[in-house]
């Protein structure tokens, strides 16, 4: 087990740093923030001067291993643009993307696995085929996409609902509806799917000829026996909501780290940027290294094979 969750720790660990050295190096390869902020005023000196008091001047590796230095010591770094800690930027935004999520990762949840389960046991019928049409269609259609066509119907169109921004319950609906249909699609498909394999298993039978309930069959025994496919699409669901929610973030006008993100890459703003995809990285990582670690909880059988 010691073996097992080393090796998982040091995968991820290593994960991390490739993706801040790929997001420091090709933030570099964007363009100056110098340019961007002084535009066509300020003459050489003054931006010479900027770029110092940035510390663009220091050579590429010097960078590389000062802004890494400053992470491993709790210091972000100061933003180009907003002239503040980039830690204090993230924390006046994490509570409204972390609030959007959890709603998001909860209407998962409550829509997704019930709906697998109910077109696994009703296989073949309508609602089976309803499901997986849903399925397909929900996976297909990119959020932003999906988020457009919400705000195009739901908000100019009919006026039922905001557009963007936050205040209200009502401003959630639009938002949490574009990010939650293709993971509750695909929760749905891969908990039909799951069912389906371990209800046609001989020990099910067992179970019922021992005068067991249908439902204690299938709730306890079927579903059980179902749950590390659902648990393992439970998890990179997740991960998809925290990536997704850069996009539907800014075309909502949530105010979020997604919307800080995109900001601060349009502005050249390096530190925000690095730090907002860093904080992306490790969650989408600690999750799924979460969900790796569950499968020797769900299934011992599995620390065998490492």
């Amino acid at each position: 087990m010691k073996r097992y969750v080393a090796v998982r720790v040091i995968k991820a660990l290593l994960t991390v740093l490739f993706v801040w050295t790929v997001v420091f190096i090709l933030s570099r390869v964007t363009g100056d923030p110098v340019d961007w902020m002084l535009q066509s005023g300020g003459d050489m000196r003054a931006r010479e001067q900027l770029r110092h008091n940035l510390g663009l001047d220091l050579p590429l590796a010097q960078q590389y291993f000062r802004a890494i230095a400053g992470m491993l010591t709790g210091d972000a770094g100061t933003s180009f643009y907003y002239a503040r800690p980039v830690s204090d930027l993230f924390a006046e935004r994490m509570t409204a993307t972390l609030t959007l999520g959890a709603v998001v990762f909860g209407v998962t949840i409550l829509f997704g696995v019930p709906l697998g389960v109910f077109a696994a046991l009703r296989h073949n019928s309508v609602l089976d085929r309803l499901t997986m049409g849903f399925s397909v269609a929900g996976y297909t259609v990119p959020n932003f996409v999906l988020g457009i066509l919400l705000i195009f119907i739901f908000s100019l169109h009919l006026k039922l609902l905001p557009s963007g921004s936050v205040g209200t319950p009502a401003h959630f609906v639009l938002p949490v509806i574009a990010m939650s249909v293709a993971p509750a699609a695909n929760v749905a498909r891969l908990t039909r799917s799951a069912l389906l394999d371990v209800i046609g298993q001989d020990f099910l039978e067992c179970a019922r000829a021992k005068g067991a309930k249908e439902s204690r069959v299938i709730f306890k025994h079927a579903l059980r026996n179902a749950l590390i496919s659902v648990v393992t699409i439970l998890g990179a669901q997740l991960g998809y909501i925290i990536g997704g929610s850069v996009v539907v973030e800014t075309v909502f006008a949530w105010p979020g780290i997604g919307t800080l993100i995109v900001n601060s890459a349009k502005q050249r703003d390096f530190p925000v940027v690095q730090f907002g995809v860093m904080i992306i990285c490790i969650s989408v990582t600690a999750i799924n290294l979460l969900v790796d670690l569950s499968y020797s909880a769900l299934d011992p059988r599995i620390r065998g094979r490492d």
